[in-house]
Parts: C-alpha cells; sequence; structure tokens
C-alpha cells in the first residue's frame, strides 16, 4: 500500500453514525444550557447603547476591524428593523430561535436547518458580547460547525423517523467528518499543552493555586486549597502531560481508553471545583464523539 492508498485510508475510514448522534444530542444539551439561563439578561447583556450593559456597537465594532463577515447579531437587528420589529423584540427572537434551535437538535427535528441557525446565532451572540464571552463560547462555535457540516441527520433524529428525510449516510463519509474532528481535538490538547508546558506557573503549581482560588472560580474553601498545595505541582504537570501526550496516546487502541477517561476526568473536575459546567460539557461531548465510540459496521447505521 503506497502513501497516498495509506492516507486515504486514514482520512476515509468507515463508521457508523452513533458519534453523529451523541454529537448532535450534546451539542443541543449544550445550547440549551447556554441559552436558557441568560433568559432574564439576554437583552441586558446585548443591548444597544443606552439599553445595555454595555453598548453592543462597542463589541461589534471591534469584531468588524478583524472582518467585516464576522456574523453578530446587530445584523439581526438591522434587517428586523426593517419590518417594524423593536431591538428589543429582535434581540428575544434571536435568543428563542438559538433556544430553539438546541431543542430541535436534542430531538433531530430539522436537524440541518437547527445546526446551521445554532451555530450562526450562537457565533453572533459570542461576537456581540465581545468581552462577556470566553473559551467556551469558541468550543461551542468549533463543535456547532462541525456538526452544521456533519452528514445530517443521524439514524436517531426524528427527522429519518417521523419526516423520513434522508438517507443513510455514506459510511466513507461519515468516517471522514469524524477524523477531521478527531485531528482538531489532537492539534487543540498538543498544542495548548505545549504552551502550557513553557510556563513555569504549570510546573510550580502556581498557576493551579490560581485557578482555584481566583474569583468567581472559588467554589472551594481556600483553606481546603492551602492544605492541597503539596499536591498542586503534580497536578499541573498532570495537566500539560495530559494535553501534551493527548495525540500520541488516543490512536492506539490500548491507551485510548485511558487517555479519554484521564481527558474526561480533567474536564469533569474544572467543571465540579471552578463551576466552569459549559466549558467541561461542551469538552465532553466532543471527545466522547470523537474518539469514545468505536468504529462499527457501517451496516448498524441503517
Amino acid at each position: 500500500m503506497n502513501l497516498l492508498q495509506r492516507a486515504r485510508t486514514f482520512l476515509f475510514p468507515e463508521d457508523s453514525d452513533r458519534w453523529l448522534t451523541l454529537l448532535r444530542m450534546g451539542l443541543g444539551l449544550v445550547v440549551v444550557s447556554y441559552t436558557f439561563p441568560l433568559r432574564a439578561d439576554w437583552n441586558y447583556l446585548l443591548g444597544g447603547t443606552g439599553k445595555g450593559l454595555i453598548s453592543r456597537q462597542l463589541f461589534e465594532g471591534l469584531a468588524s476591524t478583524q472582518s467585516p463577515l464576522i456574523p453578530r447579531l446587530g445584523w439581526f437587528v438591522y434587517l428586523g428593523g426593517y419590518v417594524g420589529m423593536s431591538e428589543k423584540f429582535a434581540l428575544s427572537l434571536a435568543w428563542v430561535l438559538l433556544l430553539g434551535a438546541g431543542f430541535c437538535l436534542l430531538v433531530g427535528l430539522f436537524s440541518r436547518p437547527a445546526a446551521i441557525t445554532a451555530w450562526f446565532l450562537q457565533l453572533a451572540s459570542a461576537k456581540t458580547g465581545g468581552l462577556l464571552s470566553y473559551g467556551a463560547d469558541n468550543l461551542i462555535t468549533i463543535g456547532l460547525f462541525y456538526l452544521m457540516i456533519a452528514p445530517l441527520p443521524d439514524s436517531w433524529t426524528l427527522d429519518r423517523r417521523w419526516r423520513r428525510a434522508g438517507a443513510g449516510s455514506d459510511p466513507q463519509r461519515l468516517g471522514f467528518h469524524r477524523r477531521i474532528l478527531q485531528l482538531h481535538l489532537c492539534f487543540f490538547y498538543f498544542f495548548g499543552g505545549l504552551a502550557k508546558c513553557l510556563g513555569a506557573g504549570w510546573w510550580d503549581g502556581t498557576n493551579m493555586w490560581r485557578a482555584f482560588t481566583q474569583p468567581p472560580f472559588d467554589l472551594l474553601p481556600i483553606g481546603l486549597v492551602a492544605s492541597w498545595a503539596p499536591l498542586l505541582p503534580a497536578l499541573g504537570i498532570s495537566v500539560c502531560l495530559i494535553e501534551t501526550a493527548y495525540p500520541f496516546l488516543i490512536w492506539p487502541r490500548r491507551s485510548r481508553l485511558l487517555t479519554l477517561a484521564a481527558v474526561c476526568l480533567m474536564h469533569a473536575a474544572v467543571g465540579l471545583f471552578m463551576g466552569m459546567y459549559l466549558f467541561a460539557l461542551v469538552m465532553l461531548v466532543l471527545n466522547v464523539a470523537a474518539f469514545g465510540l468505536g468504529q462499527r459496521n457501517p451496516a448498524h447505521c441503517k
């Protein structure tokens, strides 16, 4: 087998759509968890000049300096103005559509339009929110992008069972989309781990101390964290090693389960001990969808 054939075999493995089902339902839950808690503050956080916490136009202006094509909620408000919508109504409608898209993804109804809507509105709200957004927003956008271009609907959607929409996807196409997600995670963890390795704070425990004691992530009593002080350097080094070794240990079958368990435990700990529940949830969904379900005979997805 020559190099080209090996590359084709690696990039286009046959796979079932179980991983896609998990990704769709998991990201649907993420979108609902992202949107619903903002119901009371959505307009306050994303409103325009004089109507919000910080002017929406300020953050959207900063985003436009990067690219005028970056989606933002100002587009939605602007178009709504042509049909007589107030800014408040347009923003509220965007919230309803984003929440509805999340529920549609959960049950698999209008899967493709729901994925596109969720991706666009989530990205627009994150960019409009500007400094109020953080890493979880970027990861949700990434996950929704991969879901949006994936071969939907999968076999466990209402689209397939009620609407009879779509047919069984090509197993190699399913395998290709999953492989791209896997490679993205490998690059993400390797370079994230490498950057941590270059910082002294991860080797002496300083960054772990800051992570556990800096508001608003200081859920644990500071006295308890202080009692863990001798363990903090080991925890920091473990994070560096897990992330840097991820792309090397996640592929072999013998080390895959242990590596996946270590990464999932790391993210679960971040969620439980630092209150970063949304970040933990999206990382768990992406990892389990990418590597948690072994490749199966494509006949099972028919």
